[in-house]
């Protein structure tokens, strides 16, 4: 399987979105100089290149295995991670206090979309570092940090997270793993956890969980949660490795996809952890943890559409079927306007979707290291609001996406060995992770739209008619076309955002009925305005040439749905009255 990264594409995207410049003036990342882009960018892609994408149709047929030892992955897997580790690319982003590079996280995003898109299943094993890594940054004792994140951030330890129960999956509040205080000041931890991936391996030499489980006088639902970090392997106080912890993975989940990324059963039976943050309120480190992996599984949903949107030009250009104008004999199928309409719709959904994840990292770290306090709390409203439309809207664009794909390959993305069926197989845990994607648009309605009044997104609102605006006075008719485009829809977005507001006040239900309406009216605008920001005073070349045809299909495309959309976020809960009808039993 091969799988080549959009390097210039991605550079565009750091520089006209991410706004790396901007990042770096605040004075926050001594290490990064612009000049490091374009290196740590090509060698990211030889490691995607070379490395992990001819390991993905292997992993995906194979599997990994559970032995009597525990965990065994994929052929392969261990020696490209341990190329992985050498590289230094789990330390990207991270403190150099704890040996990372303090580099800027969009940077880091674009290096880890290389690597989920050569193989996504390889980069759920870093991505579940990543959120380890967050949740202790934010909530651990400067004991734990010293104790396990170097390791973490060197990539020399893994990090997993163990939040699901048989009962409690998105209502983690129903868990019933328990902690009991032993006299050291640990904990006892015992239950079972569900769908953990890469719970086990043996790619590294110790694995650290982070658990959720209650303490024995915890009150009951939420609010009764502590975070326990439990390592594979003891950490003796000189960095040595010691005992074995006594939880174990039990089983392996048969999954439709990411069949190299092992999903463990893991059983706790008295295993040692201990507290991350405050008793009882674990419910903040999880969603640092949650918040992480929600940014980076939207970004699994643009490398996994990237994926097939290649396979899909491959195979375009390589099949004859039919004939076309101008062609002798029979034609590529390139040639065809609806296979053409094919790529063109995977090219600029994964563009947009890009954009969108990389903005939204770019909000993180101006939130966090701007000197202006109030320029940090717009970015944290910013990246607040962004969170849900990055992991909900990219991912449910990468179905969309890998769905084109098979289409484009016929008869042929039928059959099991495609790689255009694998991509879609992968892709399909994406819109499930880290909170279904209908609870991402809850979250949007719930709580960041109505948690300020609309506030945040209006000033989003304000911005994208600046982007309508800036179209319009270059006098180009495409981007007249795309401003126009721009104004309808930003218009019913608007009015959608009203409804929204005064819904969510009056009846809670009415409101949710729409909500993931809205979402999706919301991505569609924002993905727009920020394909036609980047395209906007871009050079002549084959960047800007791009980047217009994919701002321009885009609102073409997309973009005429968008009074259709707003209808239906305030007819949703109209329309579900009476509709149990359509589930009740003959």
């Amino acid at each position: 399987m091969t799988y080549t990264a959009p390097v210039s594409q991605i550079a565009h995207t750091l520089s006209r979105i991410a706004r790396l410049d901007e990042i770096a003036a605040t004075g926050a990342f001594p290490n990064f100089d612009a000049d490091l882009v374009a290196p740590i960018l090509d060698e990211a892609n030889k490691l995607a290149r070379d490395v992990l994408a001819p390991l993905n149709a292997i992993g995906h047929k194979t599997g990994a295995k559970l032995t009597e030892t525990g965990v065994v992955p994929a052929p392969g897997f261990a020696d490209a991670y341990a190329q992985f580790v050498q590289g230094g690319w789990m330390s990207l982003a991270f403190p150099e206090a704890f040996g990372g590079q303090g580099l800027p996280k969009p940077l880091a995003l674009a290096v880890f979309e290389m690597i989920h898109g050569a193989n996504m299943a390889f980069g759920l094993c870093p991505l579940l570092s990543f959120g380890a890594i967050e949740a202790l940054l934010a909530h651990g004792s400067p004991e734990l940090q010293q104790t396990y994140l170097p390791k973490l951030i060197s990539g020399e330890w893994t990090g997993a997270m163990n939040l699901t129960e048989p009962q409690a999956g998105s209502d983690v509040g129903a868990l019933t793993t328990k902690a009991v205080p032993n006299v050291d000041g640990s904990y006892a931890i015992s239950g079972q956890k569900i769908f953990i991936t890469w719970g086990d391996h043996d790619m590294t030499e110790n694995i650290i969980q982070l658990v959720l489980a209650r303490l024995p006088d915890a009150p009951a639902g939420s609010k009764g949660i502590s975070l326990f970090v439990a390592p594979k392997y003891f950490v003796n106080a000189d960095g040595s490795l010691g005992d074995r912890n006594t939880f174990k993975c039990i089983g392996l989940e048969h999954k439709m996809g990411i069949h190299a990324s092992p999903t463990c059963v893991m059983e706790y039976t008295n295993a040692k952890g201990w507290l991350v943050g405050e008793a009882n309120k674990g419910l903040a480190a999880m969603f640092t943890m949650m918040n992480s992996a929600r940014l980076n599984v939207g970004l699994e949903g643009v490398a996994v559409g990237e994926a097939a949107r290649q396979a899909g030009v491959a195979y375009a250009n390589e099949r004859k079927q039919g004939a076309a104008p101008g062609v002798q004999g029979f034609a590529t199928i390139i040639h065809h306007p609806d296979v053409q309409r094919m790529l063109a719709t995977m090219s600029a959904n994964v563009q947009a979707a890009r954009a969108i994840c990389y903005a939204c990292g770019a909000a993180a770290d101006l939130a966090e290291h701007h000197p202006d306090e109030a320029t940090r709390k717009s970015a944290k409203a910013r990246e607040d609001l962004l969170t849900p439309l990055a992991k909900a809207w990219s991912t449910d664009r990468a179905i969309d996406v890998t769905n084109l794909g098979v289409q484009i390959h016929g008869g042929m993305g039928f059959m099991a060995e495609t790689a255009a069926a694998q991509f879609y197989l992968d892709a399909r845990i994406t819109p499930i992770y880290e909170g279904t994607n209908g609870i991402q648009a809850m979250d949007l309605v719930g709580r960041k739209l109505s948690g300020d009044g609309g506030a945040t997104m209006s000033a989003m609102i304000a911005d994208v008619r600046d982007t309508a605006r800036d179209a319009r006075a270059t006098n180009q008719p495409k981007f007249v076309a795309i401003s126009d485009r721009l104004d309808t829809a930003t218009a019913a977005l608007e009015s959608a955002t009203a409804w929204m507001l005064t819904a969510m006040k009056a009846n809670r239900e009415t409101g949710l009925s729409g909500a993931t309406a809205y979402l999706r009216l919301a991505g569609d605008v924002v993905g727009a305005h920020l394909l036609t920001r980047a395209a906007l005073g871009e050079p002549a070349g084959r960047e800007a040439d791009r980047a217009t045809a994919a701002a321009h299909f885009f609102a073409d495309d997309t973009l005429p749905h968008a009074p259709g959309l707003a209808a239906a976020v305030s007819a949703g809960a109209e329309s579900l009255r009476g509709a149990d009808v359509l589930w009740a039993a003959d």
